[in-house]
């Protein structure tokens, strides 16, 4: 169990990133969701024992993450949004090159290991490739793969699939709900759909606030049959977005189509009721003041 108690953390020059954050993560898959400025990488940055907090607690399993770092750095796995590889090392010399940095050790010795890793990423057959030939998905697999040498209690993943396409993230999708088999994976992310299709639980945290502690279902159950959808004109965009609450607005074979909140059921006559959606809930939660109007079970 991850408990993390009144996390704070003020840079100079009074930035607040983090303002009280106090959530429990349990073992298994759990998405922490917020737009990009939330505060979610200086969050992974210091449960990962990398930054020091303003103020606050972080147990792992009743070690103090904050007093010591160093003693979970053998228990954690961190796989950061920008991780550097040097390009014209092969996979398997980059990925030798992390375990030794890294102290790990294996019974069969580290070569065994990092064929073991590859494997287990799916990389076994671009062993001997250098980096610089891998596409994204592959050296996010790469990064993972150190991630999670020494079979840690805790993965923190940030920001792991922006930018991949949709083949490469459905491979890292299959391969982090393998992962979350064995341990706790905290998956940041301000891409809904990852949490959609992962996460049983998430939070959601907006200006370095907590905002909700969720799931999927009971966010999409707080606003059911208030979402409705209809197709606009360009130049209606703006006056639907000062009358209703927008959640999405996107082009389908170029025409418009917008997605509005209406508990009260007053939209355009030719605007339908449909299924809400996580991205739906995110939108309008991280749109809102949510300590004066909280719209999802859980809300901070």
């Amino acid at each position: 169990m991850l408990d993390i108690q009144s996390l704070a953390k003020t840079y100079p020059g009074g930035v607040r990133a983090l303002q009280g954050i106090s959530l429990q993560v349990p073992r298994g898959m759990f998405g922490l969701l917020g737009p990009n400025g939330s505060g979610k990488t200086t969050l992974m940055r210091i449960l990962a024992g990398l930054l020091e907090p303003t103020s606050g607690r972080v147990l792992l399993d009743g070690e103090d993450v904050v007093l010591h770092p160093e003693r979970i750095w053998s228990r954690l796995g961190y796989l950061p949004q920008y991780f550097g590889f040097y390009p014209g090392l092969t996979g398997a010399a980059m990925l030798m090159h992390m375990l030794r940095l890294k102290g790990v050790e294996h019974p069969r010795g580290l070569d065994a290991l990092c064929a073991e890793l590859l494997d287990r990423v799916n990389l076994a057959h671009a062993a001997g490739r250098p980096v610089k030939s891998y596409s994204g998905g592959m050296r996010q697999r790469l990064g993972i793969a150190q991630a999670i040498a020494g079979k840690p209690d805790l993965l923190i993943v940030d920001e792991p699939t922006a930018g991949l396409d949709p083949e490469e993230r459905s491979r890292f999708y299959q391969l982090l709900a393998e992962l979350a088999e064995s341990c706790t994976v905290l998956l940041s992310t301000h891409i809904v759909d990852d949490v959609a299709v992962l996460c049983p639980r998430l939070a959601v945290i907006r200006h370095g606030r907590l905002l909700a502690t969720t799931t999927p279902h009971e966010a999409r159950a707080a606003i059911a049959g208030t979402i409705y959808e209809g197709e606009v004109g360009r130049h209606d965009l703006e006056a639907m977005a000062a009358t209703f609450e927008v959640t999405q607005a996107y082009l389908v074979e170029g025409r418009h189509r917008v997605r509005v909140h209406a508990p009260h059921h007053d939209v355009p006559p030719h605007f339908e009721m449909v299924p809400p959606t996580l991205e739906d809930a995110y939108m309008l939660l991280t749109q809102r003041d949510a300590r004066d109007r909280p719209l999802l079970a859980g809300s901070a």
